[in-house]
């Protein structure tokens, strides 16, 4: 996990770069979070983890608001969180997260991508051995803030990795995915700036490829996230 994991994800991230998707996926995600735990970020916590990662990525207030208000509209689609995996080209493990209010389509539209990229859909639960699910956190970086004594405070609440990425100035904490809410009102009470808030699959080993087969496994990869169903991708891909 970790360093390692952290630049593969920043890569993954910039070669996504699309500031409009970026908008798409939270606002989905405030919708499910309001649906599920209501309006009031107050009393909401996903909710208002989600308003931070709004913030972070300079996602206008009136889009935040938008997606609030829709979420309580009787007339807004009901999304359906879905997770599908499989296996691109050269091995690779590929598991891809959507929010849909069409799973047929969705569904649909993966398979496709893997059938033409060389690789194949297969059952959920298939690579539960491969992918661990974590939530992670991320605060502004202080030079004030040990990060050790940090990993020792938040071992208590669920973390179980803590490291600073000095490039981006902040630092990361990782945590057991049943964590979140322990570790997110923790580090509140304690007043970090939050960055971000969020879960990840994190492949438990990776392929390591050739530049020829990483390109083909990016074709699928690309393929994936530009489809508007498609919220995250990951991939044990070295």
């Amino acid at each position: 996990m970790g360093r390692a994991f952290e630049f593969r994800k920043a890569r993954k991230m910039k070669r996504w770069g699309m500031m409009a998707k970026t908008f798409t996926k939270i606002g989905k995600d405030i919708v499910i979070a309001v649906k599920a735990g209501g309006s009031d970020p107050a009393t909401n916590s996903r909710l208002r983890a989600l308003m931070q990662n709004a913030k972070a990525v300079n996602m206008p207030k009136d889009n935040i608001e938008r997606a609030v208000k829709r979420a309580v509209s009787k007339d807004e689609a009901d999304y359906k969180e879905m997770v599908y995996e499989g296996y691109a080209q050269h091995g690779v493990a590929v598991l891809v997260e959507c929010t849909t209010d069409n799973p047929t389509r969705t569904v649909a539209n993966v398979r496709s991508y893997f059938n033409k990229c060389g690789g194949s859909l297969g059952t959920s639960g298939m690579l539960d051995f491969i992918f661990e699910r974590k939530c992670v956190f991320k605060i502004a970086a202080d030079p004030k803030i040990d990060t050790e004594e940090l990993e020792l405070e938040l071992i208590d609440y669920g973390a179980d990795e803590i490291f600073l990425d000095e490039e981006a100035g902040l630092i990361n904490i990782y945590g057991e995915f049943t964590a979140f809410g322990a570790l997110q009102k923790h580090l509140e009470e304690r007043g970090f700036e939050l960055k971000g808030a969020d879960f990840e699959r994190i492949p438990n080993d990776t392929k390591q490829l050739t530049e020829e087969q990483a390109a083909d496994v990016d074709k699928l990869i690309e393929k994936l996230e530009e489809d508007e169903d498609v919220q995250n991708v990951y991939h044990n891909m070295g």
